[in-house]
């Protein structure tokens, strides 16, 4: 059965206009264009159409979502058990807030005494599974699930006064890197402030140091869309620039 663009729009919840503009991006054309001019989508899009809102779900740009679909390794059946297993993730996350303020308005009744760290252990535990939900298999297979779960014992096992710090630092450091984006040299003070800050402020998640290790992870930043994005959104061009500035850092 072949589906007009109101029809498919109306069966997948969204706007005609977002499938005309994501016909215009080339991320979902249709099938064919029958003699009318009307644009007709076959059950191929129809299932490709369910994948990209799945990942419009997850978080992911359109950008993204276009690497994603249009790669030769894609497939249909892994990128479905990703799904599940990343929506699993975010029902874990979702029930920790949820019993997070369960127990706040138990306290704020006098039924319970809450410390704290208790208050606070949800937002932590939201970081966390945020960041497994959208890194967590890259990272591991890096990294290994070894260093990955010290890293979270760590976030967990924060003061509220340690999370808020590294907070401030993370955000020091965007400042700073605009700073030194602008003046244009890697070699200057101010970007290599930001890479001692930077250095800092990652020691709060591993157990050692090393350049290597570090250098690593900034090339990271690089060659995945998702953290040139982040750095990219401080200043078009950012994250190449950190990259440079750490290599002068670490060489």
């Amino acid at each position: 059965m072949d589906y007009t663009v109101h029809k498919l729009a109306k069966l997948a919840g969204i706007s005609s206009r977002t499938l005309r503009y994501y016909d215009q991006i080339d991320l979902l054309k249709p099938a064919r264009i029958n003699s009318s001019g009307y644009r007709l989508y076959s059950e191929v899009e129809v299932d490709m159409l369910q994948q990209i809102l799945f990942y419009r779900e997850l978080g992911l740009s359109l950008e993204d979502i276009k690497n994603i679909v249009t790669s030769p390794s894609f497939n249909r059946t892994e990128a479905l058990q990703q799904h599940h297993i990343k929506l699993l993730d975010k029902k874990i996350q979702l029930e920790s807030l949820i019993a997070n303020v369960e127990k706040t308005i138990a306290m704020a009744e006098g039924r319970i005494f809450m410390s704290h760290k208790e208050k606070f252990e949800g937002f932590k535990q939201k970081l966390i599974d945020e960041n497994e939900l959208n890194y967590g298999k890259e990272i591991r297979e890096k990294y290994g699930d070894e260093t990955i779960d010290s890293s979270n014992e760590k976030i967990k096992n924060m003061s509220q006064d340690k999370y808020n710090s590294v907070e401030e630092l993370s955000s020091k450091i965007n400042e700073l890197l605009k700073i030194a984006f602008e003046k244009g040299d890697p070699s200057s003070e101010e970007a290599q402030k930001v890479c001692k800050l930077h250095k800092e402020w990652i020691l709060n998640f591993w157990d050692k140091y090393s350049k290597e290790a570090h250098m690593s992870l900034v090339q990271g930043y690089v060659d995945d869309p998702r953290f040139t994005a982040y750095y990219d959104k401080i200043a078009p061009g950012c994250t190449i620039f950190l990259r440079d500035a750490m290599k002068i850092f670490t060489e």
